[in-house]
Parts: C-alpha cells; sequence; structure tokens
C-alpha cells in the first residue's frame, strides 16, 4: 500500500476558501436579519426601505452566486494542484 502524506494547500486555496466562508455566512445572515426583521414588524409601512435594510435585502442576491462562483473556481484550483502533485509523482 501506498502512504499518502497530507497535501499542503496553497496560499490561494486558503484565500478562496475562507471567501467563500465569509461571503456565504454573510449571505446567511443576512437572511435570517430579515426573517427576524420581518418577525418583529420592521417591514410593516414600507419600513425595508429605509436605514440599512435595502443593503441587507440585496447582499444575498449577489453573495451566494459570487459564493458558488468561488466554489467553482476552488473546486478548479485544487484539481489543477493534484493533477500537478499527481503528474510529480509519475515522473
Amino acid at each position: 500500500m501506498t502512504t499518502q502524506t497530507p497535501h499542503d494547500p496553497g496560499r490561494l486555496e486558503k484565500i478562496l476558501a475562507y471567501m467563500v466562508a465569509g461571503v456565504v455566512g454573510l449571505s446567511i445572515l443576512a437572511f435570517l436579519a430579515v426573517i427576524l426583521g420581518t418577525a418583529a414588524g420592521a417591514g410593516d409601512n414600507d419600513g425595508f426601505s429605509t436605514g440599512v435594510w435595502p443593503a441587507v435585502l440585496t447582499l444575498p442576491l449577489f453573495g451566494l452566486p459570487l459564493g458558488f462562483l468561488l466554489i467553482i473556481t476552488l473546486m478548479v484550483v485544487s484539481g489543477i494542484r493534484r493533477a500537478r502533485e499527481a503528474r510529480q509523482k509519475m515522473e
């Protein structure tokens, strides 16, 4: 059996992983804020159109697709690194 050494993710992979966590995490928090704000009555009498609410409402609209693209980018970068490592082991 071959022994597998743990790989060291590169700097780009770490940055992408933290960006995914941050963007998706903020989007989920924005969802929860809208749910709690609605339950608290902030949406009554057009309350979501003032203050910070427009930004909170639009954050998931941009954050979740961006998080999806970042996940795909992370998968591609990781695949390229693994293929490069496998090619080096074959030589």
